[in-house]
């Protein structure tokens, strides 16, 4: 089960972003809007961490460490404000806080505050690898092959096919399963804060850095760290990571200490890669120092028998999660999914099945229960060339229809309807505000 964290902000918008980014980053959440709310929230449910603002009325964020550590001294506390000092810093950790955060930080800042304190349960079953065709077996044998080595592993494929899938399998396959695979995301995470959350930095080597922290190489000793999108890594940053790799040492941010590494190094990107290093987007040296097993993932549509077994992993997945009956997929429909294209792979596969398990009113998913995302050319779905027009009305019409309902079945409630839509709340706003514009009535307040 993933660790939950309670979130306690006054501020409605923020604690919604900040529980946002959380929930993105893989971590349960709870919220309370001030510090006496969340002592009530910490009487009732177990919290594995505590993320609270300082300025709150009655009971603000160091009133609230406070209390907190009268009867858990661990508990990780991650105290933020926007009126950030070191004189605060400095109180604040006196006083038992685990880190300190000033106003306005990036998601990604948070999330490795957050992974520095609490580690995410590596994944225990073969996730979305089914091994239905041909070219599933291939992959899996190849990966339980290469998992047995210390080679670094390029994993290469479309957006959506499941390279992280083939990550974790690595991983538990590999001598290393026992530690905690740690992931980044280089194409979500600007440079100057991917690079210290690749190397680690130290308390004072820049604006913000109130503590020392481990960076990712280093929380990654003696196990795996995936390097996603590696291609959309900038040169200079590149260059870095090249060293780190060729001298297996890695030096923080403001330190001159070399720290000595063991971590199997598994990247992956949806680009041509030997393009890239032609067009002189990626370094050769780096290509063939990650390239040295690659792995291809190949396309759902060109893994056809694969579709109707992961399909119906979905479905029972989006059932248990919905607290739905169980439900079925109609003959017609389990055509229509294998005649589709999938350009957006097993990611788009697994977002129609979880729509259709909302749209469906009986125990069997019908055609009319699938709404694809794509109106690309090679789709065999396609509507006739007359229906074009109208095409993008429908979907959006369709789309409201989905909302709609949704929203009532939720009495109104905003974060569980966006939690049953697998879309963030951010998002739903966005979609009710539209609504609203073209007059549409929304159900709730």
């Amino acid at each position: 089960m993933n660790p939950q964290i309670l979130i306690v902000e006054d501020d409605e918008v923020l604690r919604d972003a900040v529980r946002e980014t959380a929930e993105i980053g893989g971590y349960k959440t709870i919220c309370a809007n001030d510090g006496e709310a969340a002592l009530r929230a910490l009487a009732e449910t177990e919290v594995q961490a505590v993320i609270s603002d300082v300025q709150m009325r009655p009971l603000g964020g160091q009133e609230l460490l406070k209390e907190i550590r009268k009867t858990d001294a661990k508990l990780p506390v991650i105290l933020m404000t926007a009126y950030g000092s070191i004189s605060g810093a400095v109180s604040a950790m006196r006083d038992g806080a685990s880190d300190y955060l000033a106003k306005p930080f990036d998601a990604e800042v948070l999330i490795n505050q957050l992974s520095n304190f609490i580690a995410l349960p590596a994944e225990s079953d073969r996730g979305e690898i089914v091994l239905a065709s041909d070219a599933a077996r291939t992959l899996d044998a190849l990966v339980t092959k290469v998992a047995t080595t210390d080679s670094a592993v390029m994993i290469t494929g479309e957006s959506g096919v499941g390279k992280e899938v083939v990550f974790r399998l690595l991983h538990q396959h590999s001598s290393r399963r026992e530690n905690t695979p740690i992931a980044v995301n280089c194409a979500a995470i600007p440079d100057n804060m991917l690079e210290a959350m690749l190397f680690g930095y130290e308390k004072g080597a820049f604006t913000g850095a109130y503590k020392a922290s481990a960076g990712k190489f280093e929380q990654a000793n003696g196990s795996s760290l995936l390097l996603d999108e590696v291609t959309e890594m900038s040169m200079p940053l590149q260059a870095k990571l090249l060293r780190v790799l060729q001298e297996q040492q890695v030096e923080r941010l403001g330190s001159n200490r070399l720290i000595d590494l063991d971590v199997r190094i598994i990247a992956t990107s949806n680009r041509d890669l030997k393009r890239e290093v032609a067009d002189g987007n990626f370094r050769e040296d780096l290509y063939f120092r990650l390239n040295v097993f690659p792995i291809a993932v190949p396309p759902l549509r060109d893994r056809i028998d694969d579709i109707l077994p992961l399909a119906q992993l979905f479905v029972a997945r989006a059932c248990a999660k919905q607290n739905h009956k169980t439900l079925t997929i109609s003959a017609p429909a389990c055509a229509a999914l294998e005649e589709y294209h999938w350009p957006g792979n097993v990611r788009e596969l697994d977002n129609v099945i979880q729509r259709a398990t909302i749209l469906c009113d009986e125990a069997v998913i019908s055609v009319d229960d699938l709404v694809f995302e794509s109106n690309d050319p090679t789709n065999h779905a396609e509507p006739p060339a007359e229906d074009q027009d109208s095409l993008g009305d429908g979907l959006r019409d369709h789309e409201r229809r989905i909302i709609l309902t949704t929203l009532r079945e939720c009495n109104g409630s905003r974060k569980e309807t966006a939690k049953q839509l697998n879309i963030s709340p951010r998002t739903l706003r966005y979609k009710i505000a539209e609504m609203r514009a073209d007059g549409v009535d929304i159900p709730g307040r």
